[in-house]
Formats: C-alpha cells, sequence, structure tokens
C-alpha cells in the first residue's frame, strides 16, 4: 500500500481524510496505565508483535431491554487514523515507569501508530446484542493493547445514550418532535456534546446545544426561560414599537397596543369569556419584546404564571397580533403541571381563537412539553391522552439515569493463529474464542430472526439453505434457520496493511437514517418496553464444538480427595 510522511508519522495513505477525534483530549495517553505496562512486558519478552485479534463486545443489553444501538465507530476510526505518541507524552511515560525500564521500550513507543492494526466493525447505528462483535480488532499485540481503553471509552457511553434516545423515540412514536435539552445536567462539556452527537443518531430532531449544532450539523431548537418573563414588569418597558410585516409591504408602529387590542378581544369573546379575566402584564410585555425580537420564530414559555389564566391568553394575543402581520407564531411550552391536562386546554383555547377569530391553522398550534421527562412520563402521557407535539427530555437522556453504563469489554481471541478463551465460573462471562465472522439472518416477513457467529473460514449461511444455529454454551437451546436474506455484519473499517477495501465513514444524518431504518426491521415484541422478548443470538455447530473442545482442554481438572 502507497504510504506518504505525515504530521503523524508514516501512515498508510488511506488516512489521509480521516480528521483527528473530535475531542483533542482523545490522545494514546487516554488509558489506563496497565496497557503501557502490558505493552513494556510484551516488549520485554519480545511478544510486542505477535499478531493478535481481540473482540469489543457487551454482554447485557442495557435499561431492562432486548437490544442495543451502536454507536462511537466514527470516533475510534478517527483515533486511529492519527495514533501517535508525541514527544512531551513519551518523556512523562519514562518519568512515570520505574528508573528499571529500558530505554529502548520508550523508543519503541515512539515509532508505533495503527499502519498495521486492522478493524472490522458492524456499522454505527445498527441494532445490536449481546456476545456479538461490535468491533473485531487484530494487529501487533502491544499496540492493539493500547487502543482497548479508548476504545471502550469511545463505544460505551456512545453506544449507551444512542440506545437510550432510540427507547424515547420508540415510545413518543415517529410523529412526535423530539429535541435534545441536556447540556446543563451532562457530565461536563464532553457529555453534554457527546449526548447531543448521539441523541441525534439515536432519534431525536434537535438540540439545545449550540456547540454540537456547529460540529455535527445537528437542527438546533430553543427559545426563552422563565427568567426572561420575570426580568420584565410591564409593557411600558418596551421602547422599540414597530414591526414591519412580513412581506415588507407596511410597518406597524405600535406593536405593543396591536397586542393588547387582540387581548381585549379573547377577553370578551363568547367562546372564550370566564376562562381568564386579567392576565399578567410583565408576562405579555415580554412575550411582546420576545415577538418583536423573532417575529418568524416565537415559542413562549407559558407557565411562569398560569398556564389556562395568563400565559395562554397571552401568547393567544401576541400570535394574532403577529398573523395580522403575515408571521405565524412557533407555539407555547409547557415545563410545569399537569402536562397532559394543560396541552388539551390549550389546543382547545387554540380551536376556539381559530373558530371565532377565523385564522386558518391556529388549532394546530405546536405544543411543547419539558420538565424531567424520560421513557415512563411519555408512555403515561400516551396512555393518558395528550395534545403535546413535541418534547424537550434533558436530564434521564444525556445522563443514561436508570443505568449507568453498557460494560463493553474488549476480549483476547487469539494470538498467532492461536484461538484463545477467557473463562469465568459465570457464564455470561466465558469469551468465545477464534477470529469470527458474523451474520444477521432475516426471515419471510423481513425481520431479524438471529444473529450467528462462525469461524472465519467456515461457508457462510446461503439463503434458502437450513443452518443449525446453536446457544454458545446451553447445549438444548438450538434451532435450524432458513434465512431469506443474509446479512454479513463486519465490514472493514480499517484495513491496515491488508489491502482489503475500506469503507467509507457515513455522515451522522446517514448513520441517523440507518438507525431509523434498522429499528423498522426488528420485530416489535423486541423493542416494546415491558416483557420483551429476547432476540437470539447463536453460533454454528462447528463453532459450538471448538468452544467446548477449548473451555475443557483449558479448564484445570480437580482432584477429589
Amino acid at each position: 500500500m502507497e504510504e506518504e510522511k505525515t504530521a503523524n508519522g508514516p501512515i498508510a495513505i488511506m488516512a489521509k481524510a480521516v480528521e483527528g477525534p473530535t475531542n483533542p483530549m482523545v490522545t494514546p495517553l487516554l488509558t489506563d496505565l496497565y496497557q503501557f505496562t502490558m505493552a513494556y512486558a510484551y516488549w520485554k519478552a519480545g511478544k510486542h508483535n505477535e499478531r493478535a485479534v481481540f473482540d469489543l463486545y457487551f454482554r447485557k443489553n442495557p435499561f431492562g431491554g432486548e437490544y442495543t444501538v451502536f454507536a462511537g465507530l466514527q470516533e475510534c476510526i478517527k483515533f486511529i487514523a492519527n495514533f501517535k505518541l508525541k514527544e512531551d507524552e513519551i518523556t512523562f511515560l519514562r518519568q512515570t515507569f520505574p528508573p528499571s525500564c529500558e530505554e529502548g521500550f520508550f523508543d519503541y513507543l515512539r515509532g508505533i501508530d495503527c499502519s498495521d492494526v486492522e478493524v472490522h466493525a458492524i456499522p454505527e447505528g445498527l441494532v445490536v446484542f449481546p456476545k456479538v462483535p461490535l468491533m473485531r480488532v487484530e494487529g501487533p499485540v502491544a499496540v492493539v493493547q493500547l487502543l482497548e481503553t479508548p476504545f471502550l471509552n469511545l463505544v460505551n457511553y456512545a453506544s449507551l445514550v444512542t440506545t437510550n434516545a432510540a427507547r424515547h423515540r420508540i415510545v413518543a412514536g415517529e410523529t412526535k418532535s423530539l429535541l435534545e435539552f441536556g447540556l446543563r445536567r451532562a457530565q461536563g462539556p464532553d457529555g453534554g456534546v457527546s449526548a447531543s452527537k448521539y441523541s441525534y443518531l439515536g432519534g431525536f430532531d434537535a438540540t439545545s446545544n449550540v456547540a454540537a449544532g456547529m460540529l455535527f450539523g445537528i437542527p438546533l431548537r430553543g427559545t426563552h426561560s422563565h427568567a426572561f418573563v420575570s426580568s420584565y414588569m410591564s409593557p411600558d418597558e418596551i421602547v422599540e414599537k414597530s414591526l414591519k410585516s412580513s412581506d415588507g409591504s407596511k410597518t406597524c408602529e405600535d406593536f405593543v397596543s396591536l397586542v393588547q387590542s387582540w387581548l381585549n378581544k379573547i377577553q370578551w369573546s363568547p367562546s372564550l369569556h370566564g376562562i381568564f379575566s386579567e392576565t399578567n402584564q410583565s408576562e405579555l410585555a415580554a412575550f411582546t419584546s420576545y415577538a418583536l425580537a423573532f417575529p418568524n420564530n416565537f415559542l413562549a414559555l407559558v407557565d411562569t404564571y398560569d398556564v389556562m389564566r395568563s400565559g395562554i391568553p397571552n401568547f393567544c394575543a401576541v400570535a394574532l397580533a403577529l398573523n395580522d402581520l403575515g408571521y405565524k407564531a412557533a407555539g407555547i411550552r409547557l415545563d410545569s403541571g399537569d402536562l397532559a391536562y394543560l396541552s388539551c386546554e390549550s389546543r382547545n383555547f387554540f380551536g376556539k381563537i381559530e373558530e371565532e377569530f377565523k385564522v386558518h391553522g391556529f388549532g394546530k398550534m405546536n405544543i411543547t412539553a419539558s420538565n424531567d421527562l424520560n421513557e415512563e412520563t411519555l408512555d403515561a402521557l400516551n396512555k393518558q391522552g395528550h395534545e403535546v407535539d413535541s418534547f424537550g427530555i434533558g436530564t434521564y437522556l444525556v445522563t443514561c439515569y436508570s443505568q449507568a453504563a453498557l460494560g463493553c469489554v474488549f476480549k483476547l481471541v487469539e494470538i498467532n493463529n492461536q484461538p484463545r478463551i477467557k473463562l469465568s465460573e459465570d457464564v455470561s462471562k466465558v469469551s468465545i474464542p477464534c477470529k469470527k465472522r458474523c451474520y444477521r439472518l432475516y426471515g419471510k416477513e423481513g425481520y431479524a430472526l438471529v444473529d450467528i457467529m462462525t469461524g472465519e473460514n467456515e461457508p457462510p449461511p446461503k439463503v434458502g439453505e437450513r443452518i443449525l444455529c446453536r446457544h454458545p454454551f446451553t447445549e438444548s437451546k438450538r434451532a435450524y434457520v432458513v434465512p431469506q436474506r443474509v446479512e454479513e455484519l463486519l465490514k472493514c473499517y480499517w484495513p491496515g496493511s491488508s489491502g482489503s477495501p475500506r469503507e467509507e465513514l457515513p455522515t451522522l444524518k446517514e448513520t441517523r437514517d440507518r438507525c431509523i431504518k434498522q429499528l423498522e426491521q426488528m420485530r416489535s415484541d423486541h423493542l416494546r418496553r415491558l416483557n420483551p422478548t429476547p432476540y437470539k443470538v447463536s453460533v454454528s455447530a462447528k463453532l459450538y464444538d471448538f468452544i467446548h473442545f477449548l473451555w475443557l482442554n483449558e479448564a484445570p481438572v480437580g482432584e477429589l480427595q
């Protein structure tokens, strides 16, 4: 493969177009100390260049569900494309290691990169399941060992929050707009930016995070806070009162008076009479001021004082005044109270405005709800009946409140072409040895039936041909499958020195579309919140026999006395 000199040292030309990780803190030192101590021990023993294969996978689906969405692959590829230890980093490692460590090791570190590492992975955004490798990483054992912690760091949270977002999307339904509002509650700046990116990947429509909007092109949404509303004391504070019509053909010299006249009309409307009396005038002033600033995007937070007695009437007065000038208000946001009841009452109020004043489409005004929403509250709102169009979700989404971590692991499965296995008294922690290929088998209705792992050199499953799928560890769990479609899951995203064709990294939007399409290809019983059906993950008959042969070969035999 043609090579060129770059700022990162000798690296395959395939890396030329791959930029560095989004977070500049993602460097070779973003790892656990024992990765470097193992690298030294490998080097000291002359094992550092032995060819090793590691699988990155997880053992259990999060949030009590039966599926996970894989994310973080793009950042991993960006990391290895730019993997190179700097001189100050090597100096720090030299100071950290015991004085007895040989200087030749640091010379070795100075020369390593990932040009001889191969990464095969499931495409980002696909639905994935326990035990199936998300990534297969192959290369010199010491170098690949240095990738373990950063890869796990880049995949664990990304996949967890993407899955959380997908779960919220499924509960909310396809027609509702989901807005990520979690930056202020996220675990630090990286947590906030990552959450915005991966919530969008998982099916959210927009974010309030301006930095994420700039970095990733995610649509931005936001209006104003309670502080803006309460900062006004009266309409007298509004100095600039004029507003041009949307087509620029005329100017309303006193928009404040126009708003007030509409409030009076609403107050004495036969269909609305008695719902409210005097609204809060400081709130009206805040809404009017905001509309003057953003006549094309007027969305008001209506619960600062009283939703139905003040916020909604004040909003409608401003919205109708804007309508006179050719503008259309964007809607309201509810941030407290009984969201189901208030959304229904607000919708009813808007409908009466449309009917009374003949303002077409007013009854369909967008209603956004926020206030510590999560999967459970969305489900409860659906059961109660509501009129919310958009949900702003923050804390429970970005912190993954109901599960702290996904629990991905990085296990050696082969070295020098010799399969390796990790044993445990806990069967769920026994690894599946050897370099593998992974397939998804689809049934007649187009839904995925089972994922199957085979040895690297086994013939792949074929459409229309019966194949025996076995549980990796439970002898009695087995089934024949006749697939109507076969999808190989692991693609080459970093060929190293192998010369294999490399999959191009898709855009975030393309990955998001893939995620949504994938979820549509899964049976609904696998995706439901309560008592979901487990998805079957299997191995071929040949791999099953080999796993148990190696298990018996590696496990020590006890002796009774």
